[in-house]
């Protein structure tokens, strides 16, 4: 979609000057913070702010999208930011909406993507309130509904300690470590009528701190382990999408020789055809993996996600750790998304870009050559075409329909398997959601397509049918704001992840292995992906069974995407994970 296509922007009818109102303000503080874009679903509790966007902005700068539900919105905010690593702006209404969107806001959360999350109450004051649904809509402390997975929240009394708020729950969701932060307003606040417009603020002088150096103490320590080491590893975890730091991280890992592994829940982040990479991106560590680190004498940790996890599934390892990560700064004690303590013998704390930079600086590596962008490096061959679909399968033959074609994979299901897929630029994969629930796939799908629209590259999901299903609707708001994307949904029409534990759990007490499918299998009738995908305005292709009856699909769908089509594919896969992702899932436990 382009902001500047009037096909693809609701555009107001000219207003009148009408007055001052506080949510003209609050809009405007929006529009002064750079903000592209506002993810809604309508609610009274914001009236006045969304008629703020519409009638005193335009609806531009920021645009509205329009979403079906808040759970939506949020996603489309996440996608939009792993790409662009910019904020969007969420709307949600009042205690019911805030409640529909928590799930998609831990996401954001554990994931440590930046996000502006507003929110409204009714009148706080209960001589203001309607009779009955403003009572409904006001909650005492709106905010504890979310805060312990925000960095940082506030409810502002006035239309002056509203533009404070904004500023800083700016400055904080975009300082590393990043995330979502939550300024709730009061309705009273937005339709309050003022006689001048306060003066605004000059933005340039609220902007993020600059990004923390680390101690060069810490940093020659790092060095001179390096400078020493023998066999070193470097795990590529939570790093950025810059190619300046891409290119800085294979210079130091090729001056070092030393080994890499990566992780297919956070990113591309290393080129997984480079010779110094190890294993394959993974959920969980495989065999050859846990070789690696338990042969290391020096380990360096880019924020790896769940270092000491990782650690404890290699076993014996005995190696020095240099780890670089701001993310304790976030750890509260309410959820466990931190993951284990790992050990480190050095602690750099700092952005891990910045790490990579200042050892690479000490040790006198170069700048490194930035990735170009080139057309998909599938690992997997072309499988026959009469070939039944699997999770496999599927992996070759959407490599064999996008051959030639420059695209970003946005999302990838549980049972994917990472050896299938090279990686060789930042946007080559942008990760998983970092909550690991079900439902984020197709709003994350449509904020990327957003967030990549000036890149030049097909942005493509391999979605799961749970996934889909309970997130549908979402794309009708990728038809009504026409953003192009291919979606190829992994339909093994169960929730599969949960037949592996009910295996599980029938093995270790002997009861009927026969039975795990029940509660779990979605059939009789079975959903017609395609037909859902139609439903909501955009193209649905399937179903489809065989490689070749896939390979022809994805192609006729790359068509239609490049003339701003957005597509579903509904793939029939046999139920089923990837080997080592089964061995992983047991490894794990």
């Amino acid at each position: 979609m382009d902001a500047k296509n009037d096909k693809a922007v609701e555009l107001p009818v000219a207003s009148k000057d009408n007055g001052i109102w506080g949510s003209d303000v609050l809009a405007e503080v929006l529009r002064g913070l750079g903000i592209k874009y506002v993810a809604l679903n309508p609610g009274s509790s914001f009236r006045g702010l969304h008629d703020s966007l519409v009638n005193k902005l335009g609806n531009r700068d920021p645009q509205m999208l329009l979403c079906l539900h808040e759970e939506h919105a949020a996603a489309i905010a996440h996608g939009y930011a792993k790409v662009t690593s910019e904020p969007m702006a969420v709307i949600m209404h009042s205690n019911v909406g805030l409640m529909h969107g928590t799930m998609a806001i831990f996401n954001a959360w554990c994931d440590r993507v930046p996000m502006l999350i507003y929110g409204a109450t009714g009148p706080v004051d209960a001589a203001m309130r309607r009779p009955w649904i403003d009572w409904l809509h006001t909650s005492r402390d709106q905010g504890s509904l979310i805060r312990n997975y925000v960095k940082w929240d506030d409810q502002p009394a006035s239309m002056e300690a509203g533009i404070e708020s904004m500023l800083r729950a700016n400055m904080i969701s975009r300082t590393a470590p990043t995330g979502p932060t939550y300024v709730n307003f009061d309705v009273s606040v937005q339709e309050r009528q003022h006689k001048d417009l306060p003066t605004l603020p000059d933005y340039a002088r609220y902007q993020p701190p600059l990004p923390a150096a680390p101690a060069m103490e810490g940093v020659e320590r790092a060095a001179e382990l390096l400078r020493n080491a023998k066999k070193p590893v470097v795990l590529a975890g939570r790093v950025s999408r810059n190619p300046k730091d891409w290119a800085r991280r294979v210079a130091l890992v090729e001056a070092l020789n030393a080994e890499v592994l990566t992780d297919i829940r956070v990113g591309a982040s290393f080129p997984t055809n480079h010779p110094q990479h190890r294993g394959k991106p993974a959920f969980f560590i495989d065999d050859a993996a846990g070789e690696v680190l338990r042969g290391a004498d020096v380990i360096v940790s880019l924020d790896w996600l769940d270092l000491a996890g990782t650690l404890k599934l290699a076993r014996e390892v005995e190696a020095k750790v240099i780890q670089a990560s701001l993310d304790y700064q976030l750890h509260n004690g309410w959820g466990m998304e931190h993951q284990g303590l790992p050990p480190a013998d050095v602690n750099l704390a700092c952005a891990p870009d910045l790490a990579v930079h200042a050892i690479a600086d000490a040790l006198g590596v170069g700048a490194g050559t930035e990735p170009v962008d080139q057309p998909v490096l599938p690992a997997l061959g072309a499988p026959a075409p009469e070939t039944e679909l699997d999770i496999m399968v599927l992996a070759g033959a959407l490599g064999a329909g996008l051959e030639g074609e420059c695209a970003s994979i946005v999302r990838l299901p549980l049972g994917w398997a990472g050896e299938s897929w090279h990686f060789r630029h930042p946007f080559d994969f942008l990760g998983s959601d970092g909550g690991a629930g079900i439902g984020s796939g197709p709003g994350m799908l449509i904020g990327a397509s957003l967030g990549l629209k000036d890149k030049g590259r097909l942005p493509v999901a391999v979605l799961g049918d749970g996934d889909f299903m309970m997130a549908a609707s979402a794309f009708w708001t990728a038809a009504h704001y026409e953003t192009p994307f291919l979606a190829v949904v992994s339909n093994n029409r169960s929730f599969y992840n949960d037949e592996v534990h009910q295996e599980r759990v029938a093995v270790s007490r002997n009861r009927p292995v026969e039975n795990k499918w029940i509660g779990q299998r979605i059939g009789e009738p079975e959903i017609d992906i395609a037909g859902v995908a139609r439903a909501q305005g955009i193209e649905g292709i399937g179903p489809v069974w065989t490689a070749g009856e896939l390979v022809d699909a994805v192609k006729k769908g790359v068509a239609l995407v490049k003339q701003g089509r957005p597509v579903v594919i509904d793939a029939r896969v046999k139920p089923g994970y990837n080997p080592n992702m089964v061995a992983g899932l047991t490894r794990s436990e």
